[in-house]
């Protein structure tokens, strides 16, 4: 913490997706002593907070403020000058109607330091996921072309309208004014715009929530009721609106309009929902494990002081490498321990990890299986071999069994354990019973295991025949069997990209997000 003043950084968040925020508001995120942070933002980013980080929200709905403007203005001073770094992060830009200038001002007035971070506006980001570009150069397709384009406030301070002059441009987006719709309606058909002009509603735009409906003035109002658009929506107008049909990208994916539940510990999770939601797919996550330290390390930590005697180090995971680069540090090591020993990895990420940190393993099996993963290392010859396998202290003991039954000196160097996870548990059963979900995917038998164990049987059953179950690999697959969760699809393959695409290319309906 500051000795003296600390600094407020007004940062604008971006549009909703939490990957569209700038390399410099993210580094200030991440140093900050305390974020104060509004409702449209990617919640996600709270994940690269500082662990000790003070979070406070402050979010606004229509007639309900979770701390009125003045209170945030004194929040935000009173931590500066407690001499804390003070992110205040906004959704979109800092300056294009989100109150920006009122808060630096009131920083100016009360001597505590300010820096303005832009943000990506969602006046122009939420268009372009939707395909809607508010500016275009004239061309065969589109011969009026759009040089300009407008951003208004939906609604002024004591009335649910849009000011009463709009401004002349080709394009104009309205912000917050779903509500005041049919009086923007009114308003554009008073000055003569003509009835079938082109207009477009996108809610949650740059998310996999988001929403697109399209008309013209004079359908609008009636297809906005139809598909029961609610705010927070932005509104635009112009004939830009058209080029849609051509340039829809976003909410056209193969997964789009789809919820896939990823049973995986948030700690492994990151690689498939990121796959995931590359496919367009809307992530729940419903972790059945967590991954934590082991309260002693003694075998593993003898095993780093031996490492020199084993002829192969096996790792089975991603966690395991973590983990027992860990402890290789603490001992004052690193990579050039492995100098006398073959490096073998279960599975491409594992591979990946290891690479990661210069160590490029000596053999990866083509199945993460246990059972062929033992015969490729048994097929280069193991017998009286010293070999280390690190991984959970808890774990399916196949692998060891075999190698021993064919003469190799097993030692296990456990390096982190599983617990149950429960965390999400309570909204995915609720989903499960709206029919809110289409997909639950599985990487493991501990994963099934635990999933049926913390949703209950009971829910599953009842539920089953409203979501499809996907696998990796015929272990996983007997058990989910086992389980009551009978397959409909198994990832030809290990790691997390071909189990998405498996997902991805099973025959389904189109699900454009067109209302």
């Amino acid at each position: 913490m500051n000795t003296m003043n600390g600094t407020v950084y007004l940062v604008g968040a971006g549009p909703g997706d939490p990957k569209l925020i700038t390399v410099r508001g993210l580094e200030i995120l991440r140093r900050a002593d305390v974020v104060v942070y509004d409702r449209l933002i990617g919640m996600k980013l709270l994940d690269e907070c500082r662990a000790d980080c003070e979070r406070i929200f402050v979010g606004k709905e229509a007639a309900r403020h979770a701390m009125p403007q003045d209170d945030i203005n004194k929040t935000l001073v009173e931590h500066a000058q407690a001499g804390k770094i003070v992110c205040r992060l906004k959704g979109g830009d800092v300056f294009v109607f989100g109150r920006g200038g009122e808060e630096a001002l009131f920083c100016r007035a009360h001597g505590v330091p300010f820096e303005i971070v832009p943000g990506v506006t969602s006046s122009i980001a939420a268009p372009a996921y939707a395909g809607i570009p508010v500016t275009h150069r004239p061309d065969e397709n589109f011969p009026s072309g759009a040089s300009s384009f407008a951003v208004v406030t939906g609604h002024t301070k004591d009335d649910a309208a849009p000011p009463p002059n709009l401004p002349v441009a080709d394009t104009i987006v309205f912000l917050m004014g779903v509500r005041a719709l049919p009086k923007i309606v009114s308003q554009l058909l008073s000055r003569g715009e003509k009835p079938d002009a082109k207009i477009a509603l996108v809610r949650w735009g740059t998310t996999t929530n988001q929403q697109v409906v399209t008309g013209t003035l004079a359908t609008i109002e009636a297809e906005v009721e139809s598909a029961q658009l609610k705010p927070p929506a932005l509104i635009v107008f112009g004939e830009v609106v058209g080029l849609r049909e051509r340039l829809q990208w976003f909410d056209n994916r193969p997964l789009w309009g789809k919820t896939v539940v990823v049973t995986r510990a948030r700690e492994q999770a990151s690689s498939l929902v990121e796959e995931l939601e590359n496919l367009g797919a809307n992530v729940v996550q419903c972790p059945t494990i967590r991954v934590e330290p082991l309260i002693e390390y003694s075998i593993c930590d003898s095993a780093i002081e031996l490492l020199s005697n084993f002829s192969w180090i096996v790792f089975t995971s991603t966690n395991g490498v973590e983990h027992f680069w860990k402890r290789l540090r603490l001992a004052g090591k690193d990579a050039r321990v492995f100098a006398n020993a073959k490096v073998a990895a279960i599975g491409p990420a594992t591979e990946n990890a290891l690479q990661n940190r210069g160590i490029f393993p000596d053999f990866v099996p083509q199945s993460s299986v246990s059972e062929d993963v033992a015969r490729g290392l048994i097929s280069l010859g193991i017998e009286n071999r010293k070999i280390l396998i690190v991984r959970a202290l808890e774990s399916r003991e196949f692998l060891e069994t075999e190698l021993r039954a064919n003469g190799a000196h097993v030692e296990i160097a456990p390096v982190y354990r599983t617990v149950s996870d429960n965390s999400n548990a309570e909204n995915v059963r609720e989903m499960l019973h709206n029919g809110e979900v289409d997909w639950v995917s599985f990487s493991s038998s501990s994963t099934v295991k635990n999933f049926v164990e913390t949703i209950g049987i009971e829910v599953i059953s009842s539920t089953r025949k409203g979501f499809k179950v996907a696998v990796i690999g015929p272990i996983t697959e007997k058990t989910a069997r086992e389980n009551g969760l009978v397959p409909d699809v198994v990832s030809p393959s290990a790691g997390v990209k071909a189990l998405a695409e498996a997902i991805a290319n099973e025959p389904r309906a189109s699900a454009t997000g067109e209302k």
